[in-house]
């Protein structure tokens, strides 16, 4: 497999938060917004300020949203001015990417004036803390997911995605081509970007190259022009690896299919084929039906075994 540009651990920074955060948000930007680019959020956890403006200023982690809510808005209220100035000034700033507020609420002046002077970005949104967090939370699992850029081409295929690998010529973007004709789905050719979003991978392509197909002695196909929307798809779970090989670098070839290969990307394992190719073998059609077997064992019926158990009973019945 070969894989470039990965990047587990991403960030981004608030200003892309708040270019890129949904509509039903409406952020505005209340104060520190010269540490709007420089601030950098990290994590895809949210935390509550509470327990840091009552002085366990150690629970902030680096790199989350700090939400501050109805509750965290009226302790701040009930304070002194200078006991207020002081549990703000308690919460570590320099740890803060951000500091989000919710429900519309209105901040203490202290807050804005010592954000303001840190460079710190407070920021609010007409939500409540819980809708907020649900949302911001889900923003951040796709926008901050570890991914890589793969040389290979992704096909929607039965409702799977399958990834097609294999060095440059030996074939790919021909047998993608031939299983569009099939009325499968094409994701994307040549370079595949894998996000591993909780315990998936999800594969799309770039904007730039998105439903476009090289074949060479055609060039670039527009996918979409010549074979309609539904030939093609923007991302895919990827269920299931294929990988061309020629035949003289395929050191072992399965012959029963009893043991399914795996291939490792961003430290998830899925279930892989490996194809031997050669000159007169059809690759859509194998490509097509590894991809049948492989919904047969994911049912539960597996044909190799069922041969084996045949043969083993029929050589206990030689033998009685």
């Amino acid at each position: 497999m070969q894989a470039a540009n990965l990047n587990a651990n991403p960030k981004i920074s608030v200003a892309e938060f708040v270019k890129k955060s949904p509509a039903e948000m409406e952020l505005k930007v209340l104060a520190g917004e010269k540490g709007l680019a420089k601030r950098e959020i990290s994590s895809t956890r949210i935390q509550k300020l509470g327990l840091a403006l009552a002085g366990f200023s150690h629970y902030i982690h680096a790199g989350r949203i700090q939400i501050v809510g109805q509750s965290e808005i009226t302790y701040l209220l009930q304070l002194e001015r200078e006991k207020r100035i002081a549990a703000i000034h308690n919460l570590e700033l320099e740890k803060i990417c951000c500091i989000l507020i919710t429900k519309n609420l209105e901040p203490p002046r202290e807050l804005l004036e010592i954000a303001q002077k840190e460079n710190l970005p407070v920021l609010r949104t007409p939500l409540i803390s819980s809708k907020t967090i649900r949302i911001v939370s889900d923003f951040l699992q796709e926008l901050l997911a570890p991914q890589t850029t793969i040389h290979g081409v992704l096909m929607g295929m039965y409702g799977l995605g399958i990834l097609i690998l294999g060095e440059s010529g030996i074939g790919k973007s021909e047998c993608a081509l031939d299983l569009i004709t099939r009325r499968h789905r094409l994701i994307s050719d040549d370079t595949v970007i894998v996000k591993k979003i909780g315990d998936d991978l999800i594969g799309s392509s770039h904007d730039l190259t998105a439903e476009h197909l090289e074949i060479r002695g055609l060039g670039i196909l527009n996918v979409r022009d010549l074979f309609g929307v539904s030939a093609v798809g923007r991302s895919k779970r990827i269920n299931l690896c294929i990988e061309l090989k020629k035949w003289s670098e395929v050191l072992e070839v399965e012959r029963l299919g009893i043991e399914m290969r795996q291939e490792e990307i961003l430290e998830v394992k899925i279930p892989k084929f490996v194809l031997p190719v050669s000159s007169g073998r059809n690759l859509s059609t194998l490509v097509e039906t590894a991809v049948r077997v492989y919904l047969l064992k994911v049912s539960g019926y597996d044909a190799a075994q069922k041969l084996i158990e045949k043969h083993t009973a029929a050589i206990s019945g030689e033998n009685k």
